[in-house]
Parts: structure tokens; sequence; C-alpha cells
């Protein structure tokens, strides 16, 4: 028997969280730990891991950089050799960007997009060859409430969070006949450091043109942080129970703001359907020249 294969028999389940020093990542983690589970934990500084969740036999902290794609599969190779298998992913790395569409410059954009986007790739498809191969496994990518509908101010950051519930869309439907279960989170508004400069950059270009909107919501924003409804830790637990379930959701909302966006969107969706329908329906070839 292996070392890895002896070591991974032990626990019940084998995480890989990326972004697992601080917020809902380093909750995530601490729940899987608690509960005997084994955790992969990776963040920029693999010291910074240690120093949030401690040492143990359960814990092998990493450091990644998740826009490096050789250093994702370097990470996973180093958890497989440690415990032989991957079964639960979860793509917590990423950050937020406030302020206005045209405030962001190009730059600002495409540095989000390599970690909110690339980077959720880059490991990804590091890990799933694995998942394949033993046809098992969960994929859960972070999104937020976001990632249901965008909103002035936080429109860059949304798109992100749009892209990343298109891939796992596809995903559920790519990776279900194999065996590998594929779920998009859509957290709200949590009390973490989702709104300190740590996780939140803020474009310098300010347009007085968008001060009602743009800038209103990065004036509340300061108000809410650290003042957010909803609770990391029972976000975690729900995570916990999500990997559980033997039929697990596409797409799990978690709490009472989002479920209220979805509500909102869907209302919005069929009001603005009803009012256009004619003229989206008059669109199609006439039924003879179709036939």
């Amino acid at each position: 028997m292996t070392a890895h294969t002896s070591s991974s028999s032990s626990f019940p389940r084998i995480w890989l969280i990326t972004g697992a020093s601080r917020g809902i990542g380093a909750r995530i983690a601490e729940a899987a730990l608690a509960q005997g589970d084994a955790v992969v934990a990776t963040s920029r500084s693999a010291d910074s891991v240690t120093e949030r969740l401690g040492a143990s036999d359960a814990l092998l902290p990493l450091a990644l950089d998740v826009t490096d794609e050789a250093q994702a599969r370097h990470v996973v190779g180093a958890a497989l050799e440690r415990f032989g298998r991957i079964d639960v992913l979860v793509n917590n790395a990423g950050y937020g960007l406030l302020g206005a569409v045209e405030e962001a410059t190009a730059d600002e954009v495409r540095r989000l997009y390599e970690t909110n986007v690339f980077g959720l790739l880059n490991v990804t498809r590091a890990v799933l060859p694995a998942m394949r191969a033993r046809r098992a496994g969960h994929v859960i990518n972070i999104s937020s409430l976001g990632g249901v509908r965008s909103s002035a101010g936080f429109g860059v950051y949304c798109s992100t969070k749009f892209a990343v519930e298109g891939l796992t869309e596809a995903l559920h439907a790519e990776l279900a006949p194999l065996g590998v279960h594929a779920t998009v989170v859509e957290p709200g508004y949590f009390r973490t450091e989702f709104l300190d400069t740590a996780s939140l950059s803020v474009s310098p270009l300010v347009l007085e043109d968008y001060a009602e909107s743009a800038g209103a919501v990065r004036e509340a924003a300061r108000r809410i942080n650290l003042n957010q409804p909803g609770d990391p830790v029972r976000l975690a637990q729900a995570v916990v129970q999500l990997v559980a379930s033997p039929t697990p959701p596409l797409r799990l909302p978690l709490g009472t703001d989002t479920l209220q966006t979805i509500a909102d969107k869907h209302a919005f969706v069929e009001k603005e359907t009803a009012a256009w329908r004619d003229l989206a329906a008059s669109t199609d070839f006439p039924v003879q020249a179709a036939a």
C-alpha cells in the first residue's frame, strides 16, 4: 500500500480550497476539518494558511497564485501525492472591483478576469483529470448574488461572476454523465473581509456623472462593511451539507438577500419579456417560408 493511499483512507473527504487563508474560504476549511475531513488549503502565502488554520496531519497548506497555470498543476500534484485523491474542489479565490464600468481601466478589468475567471479555469482543469478517472468528485464554484443580477458600481465584478455561472452550468452538463458534480454557490452579503481593501479593489477614477449610481454604491459599501447580514460560519456549514448530498443542485443561493435578488430578477425578466413578446416572436421566418 502506498503512503498516500494509507493517508487518505482515514479521511472521509479530501478538499482542495483556494483562497483559504481568510473569509469564506477559511470558514469552509475550518468546517471541513472540524468534521474530520482533510483539506488542501491554498493562498498566495502558505504561511498565512497555517496562521489561520493551524497545523495538523489533515491540513496541507500550499502557496498558489491561481493565475499561474503551472503552479495550479503543481498544487494538484502535491495534493494527490499527499492524500491520493481530491473529492471536493472549492474555487473560492477572487476579489471585487468597485466602480462604474467606464471608470474601470483595461488593466483593472484584465487583472480581475485573470483571477476570478481564468484562475478558476486553471485550477479546475488541473483537478478534473483525477476526478474523471475516479468517476467521482464535486466542483464548487463560489459566485455571488452579483452572478444572478448585475448592479451599478459592481458591473465588471458581476460580469466575472456571470462567467462563473455560465462555466458551471456547462460543467454540470459535461460532468454529470461521468459521476462528477458541479455546483455554483451564490452567497449574498456575508460578514467577511470582502469589502475590505484586501479583497476589494476600488477604481481610482471617479466620474461625477455616475455619482447617483456607482458613486452611491461606493458610499454604501463603506457602510455595509462588517455589517453584512450573512453569517459566514453558517455559510460554511451549508457548503458541508451541500457536499454531503447525493443529489447536489446546480445552483445554491445562500442568504435571504440572494433569495430576494433571484425573485426580483425573475419578476423583472418575466415582465419585460411579456412587454416585448410580440416583437421577439416576429423575428422567426414565417411558417410557410420555413416549411
